[in-house]
């Protein structure tokens, strides 16, 4: 029987760690394994090495940063798409690009088997899944969280230990993390209890608010059919202009949220999520397109937003629904062309200004003073015919109240 050839998506972290040994003792596989750039920073540092050390056959780091921000954040971005009232979705744009890239380095080796690092409780295990389901539906997927005796991360790290295997988790502070470009996640330990405030110590993006700096500073972002294209008047490239607005975010203590969220399999679970950044451009495009859309379109977006939301969240990225959605967001986002500014204080984003060549806002129509543009009286026209349909059913209900009493009077 040949070897069993697995390509594993690999982060380094603990669980996709102690894989690589598993999947040899367990399926005499030979393990290649593939990690995607997608903005982790540090944590990418001396992966292949680590890697090969736990036996991997090969490791290949793939920088994705500009391909995650221009094929999936911007367009979760320009359709509004928000999860759970208020998660901006880092980790679920994530995994259909990494899942992709997995697939694509298993084509060029010959791949007979996809493995992944997720638990068999969470959302990711659906989302890599699904990816490969419509990318390489022949391939048989290993997904050691849902076979092996491993049952908690301290178990995890005993395993690692017993088979030598570097890892940066400890029993103290085992935290489940995930970084990239758009976000931090902090799941698992101590916040597994809602009721539990997190600590200073759990942030890595943001001031707390109350150490953030007693003067507000302003920020202006710019937009091409919304796009994000510039940061105070400067034109950013993608991953650029994320980077900048994380620095500036996170030093006023913006983008924390603590969310109570129903995952895919049933469950609700507890996540701190950062996202300075991301909080900053979601408060902007959602303004200019106040100032640029008409009230109906508008009101089509805020239907989109929320459906839009559902697909990336449950990683059902690779379907002719999203594509449907993408084009409906291309058309309303052609007039989505402008600036705005905002102030950010101890937390809190407010808007100060907004500019764009495509407003809709007329000062000659909304002003209190004189006008020679509105006739106020044709007001008066339009009441009667917007509401005709309410007085018709109150004069039929007048006429079968009055119907008896005039019978009697008969």
């Amino acid at each position: 029987m040949p070897t069993p050839r697995v390509v594993l998506a690999y982060s380094g972290g603990l669980d996709t760690s102690i894989i690589v040994p598993w999947l040899r003792e367990n399926y005499g596989a030979e393990v290649i394994c593939v990690a995607a750039d997608v903005g982790q920073g540090e944590e990418l540092s001396g992966l292949e090495a680590k890697a090969l050390a736990s036996g991997a056959a090969a490791c290949y780091v793939q920088d994705l940063r500009e391909a995650f921000v221009t094929e999936y954040v911007w367009p979760t971005l320009r359709a509004g798409a928000v999860y759970g009232r208020k998660y901006l979705l880092g980790t679920s744009m994530a995994r259909p690009i990494i899942a992709k890239a997995q697939v694509e380095i298993a084509r060029q080796v010959g791949a007979t088997h996809l493995a992944h690092g997720c638990t068999g409780k969470g959302n990711d295990q659906v989302r890599f899944e699904l990816t490969y389901a419509a990318l390489a539906p022949d391939l048989p997927v290993i997904a050691p969280w849902r076979e092996w005796n491993i049952r908690s991360r301290e178990d995890a790290l005993a395993y690692a230990a017993q088979h030598q295997v570097p890892v940066v988790a400890t029993r103290e502070k085992i935290y489940s993390r995930d970084a990239n470009l758009w976000h931090v996640s902090h799941e698992g330990g101590p916040l597994e209890d809602p009721a539990h405030e997190p600590g200073s110590d759990l942030f890595l993006l943001t001031k707390s608010p109350e150490e953030a700096s007693a003067r507000p500073e302003y920020v202006t972002i710019g937009f091409h059919e919304g796009y994000p294209v510039s940061v105070n008047g400067q034109e950013l490239g993608p991953v650029e202009l994320i980077a900048a607005l994380n620095a500036i975010g996170g030093a006023h203590g913006i983008g924390r949220i603590d969310l109570v969220e129903d995952r895919l399999v049933g469950m609700k679970s507890r996540g701190i999520y950062e996202t300075p950044g991301g909080t900053l451009l979601y408060a902007a495009h959602s303004e200019l397109e106040q100032l640029t859309l008409d009230r109906r379109t508008l009101s089509l977006k805020d239907m989109v937003a929320p459906r839009y939301a559902d697909l990336v969240y449950e990683g059902r990225w690779w379907t002719t629904e999203r594509e449907a959605m993408d084009a409906l967001v291309n058309t309303t986002q052609r007039r989505v062309t402008g600036s705005v500014r905002l102030k950010l204080y101890r937390g809190s984003v407010a808007i100060a200004g907004r500019w764009s060549a495509n407003s809709l806002y007329d000062e000659r129509f909304v002003t209190f003073g004189e006008d020679d543009v509105y006739e106020q009286s044709d007001a008066a026209g339009f009441i009667r015919l917007f509401g005709l349909s309410s007085r018709v059913a109150a004069l039929k209900e007048q006429e079968a109240t009055l119907a008896p009493t005039l019978a009697a009077a008969d």
